[in-house]
């Protein structure tokens, strides 16, 4: 063999193709969804080395060994706190309602937190609102705060954050900060600065670095927002400690949940056990996990979702409750790039005589994401679901309604990313009342939308679609 000769080296690049392609058919269907499979196989089949080097970046939606091995300890160390948790939360379990039982059940069983009554539930819309109602909890704080947030920005709205954790550590309160390192990486630098100044314990999580040796996948984000104060009010849902406007010409709308009661102390599990995670310390005191007490009516559980957890907990949920559902589903997310089980869902919930709603912003922050969620629009409207496009601004609000009795609430988008490779949390209502609510601001949603139809959607370009179906294949590694 001719090692000089231009034509060798062709063929052995020829023949290293068809092995890369060869092996990625063994290896790339081994546990993964088939829409993933799909995606990855072509992308190799057209680009073997390229998507053969993407792939062992981004391909397989594991954490590193090492949090791996820490999550797995997690059962054991967190003992003595489970065990405090589970007979002072005793007195507040409840039985659900016969027709909530199995997705009580299931929401138990994927996320190991259990139902628990007398709480309450504020739903908090107002952007600056919800941030300034934070800092007003934790100026009142007396023991702890605890922040984990996908972006804590250094800008006006952290700024506000920032001075409250300050005068926290001044009145001698504990306040631990996690934030994830991609989702604040424009603000990493001074944020750590100004935190530790303040006496605040600052972790970023997942941290991403080529020399790293304890680095995590880039794409694999906790993309979760809990706040806790004092183990005893909670907050939870789509906002960030960030800007309204930190994208240029975009503006944010949301939805955060305050709550108080013991379900506040699932939230803190979910803070404690992704501390012990990044930092291998477990924070165990009963300060930590105070007695709680009872604050008012309503039902409710937490769900911990993510690459953690062996089933995609959101997403069986999801798929759970619009099979479930007799009257009415409404979805309302930023992101909808939806796996084969949920189309089916939300297509046979029709075809049951359910009333089905996507509500969907107009304006778009991610080019790619938008053209591969637009792809669904046809086949959604011909099952018969009424899309829902929002123009005032950017809807960044992720919630779900079912019927008049349940709500889930919470960080995760209805996408394969935040099903499959985003650490998200979900608060699920169990309330009327509650639910009420939250089907008054959907209603809001409605009058400040275009309703998407049939003759509209087949007015666009033939490049359009083409750009949409492009992006379509790539969804599942999106």
């Amino acid at each position: 063999m001719d090692l000089t000769s231009g034509t060798t080296w062709g063929i052995v690049y020829v023949v290293s193709e068809w092995v890369i392609r060869f092996g990625m058919l063994i290896v790339v269907p081994f546990r993964r969804s088939p829409e993933a499979a799909k995606g990855w196989l072509l992308l190799v089949l057209f680009l073997p080395w390229p998507g053969l080097l993407l792939y062992l970046v981004i391909g397989r939606p594991t954490y590193p060994r090492w949090r791996i091995e820490r999550f797995l300890q997690l059962p054991n160390l967190f003992r003595p706190v489970l065990d405090r948790l589970e007979s002072t939360l005793q007195k507040f379990r409840v039985a659900s309602p016969d027709e909530m039982s199995p997705v009580a059940v299931l929401v138990q069983n994927l996320g190991n937190l259990r139902l628990l009554k007398e709480n309450t539930v504020e739903l908090l819309t107002d952007y600056n609102g919800a941030t300034d109602r934070l800092v007003a909890d934790i100026d009142q704080a007396s023991n702890h705060v605890h922040l984990l947030y996908f972006i804590f920005a250094d800008d006006a709205t952290g700024a506000k954050v920032i001075s409250a954790l300050q005068r926290a550590v001044q009145r001698g309160v504990t306040c631990r900060v996690l934030v994830d390192s991609l989702g604040s990486r424009a603000w990493a630098r001074s944020l750590d600065e100004k935190l530790t100044a303040a006496g605040v314990q600052v972790c970023r999580m997942l941290r991403v670095g080529l020399f790293r040796l304890l680095s995590a996948r880039a794409d694999l984000r906790n993309h979760r927002k809990v706040a806790v104060i004092d183990g005893r009010i909670g907050y939870t849902g789509s906002q960030n400690l960030v800007d309204a406007d930190f994208k240029p010409g975009i503006t944010n709308q949301e939805l955060v949940i305050r709550v108080t009661g013991p379900v506040v102390l699932q939230l803190q599990a979910v803070f404690v056990s992704d501390w012990f995670v990044e930092t291998e310390e477990m924070l165990e005191s009963a300060e930590v996990a105070p007695e709680p007490t009872g604050a008012g009516a309503v039902v409710a559980q937490v769900l911990p979702s993510g690459p953690d957890y062996p089933a995609t907990n959101v997403q069986r949920l999801v798929v759970a409750l619009v099979h479930a559902a007799q009257e009415r589903v409404v979805i309302t997310t930023p992101y909808f790039i939806p796996d084969d089980p949920l189309l089916v869902a939300l297509e046979t919930a029709v075809q049951r005589g359910v009333e089905v709603h996507l509500v969907v912003s107009r304006i778009a922050d991610q080019v790619l994401v938008s053209l591969a969620q637009k792809s669904y629009y046809q086949q959604l409207l011909d099952a018969g679901i009424h899309i829902h496009l929002y123009r005032e601004h950017f809807l960044h609000a992720k919630h779900l309604s079912i019927d008049g009795a349940i709500a889930v609430i919470g960080s995760s988008n209805m996408d394969i990313r935040s099903f499959v490779l985003n650490a998200e949390v979900s608060l699920v209502v169990y309330d009327a009342e509650v639910t009420a609510r939250l089907r008054e601001q959907e209603e809001r949603y409605f009058a400040a939308s275009d309703r998407l139809s049939q003759a509209a959607w087949m007015k666009r370009s033939l490049a359009e679609k083409i750009c949409e179906n492009l992006a379509r294949l790539m969804s599942p590694l999106l």
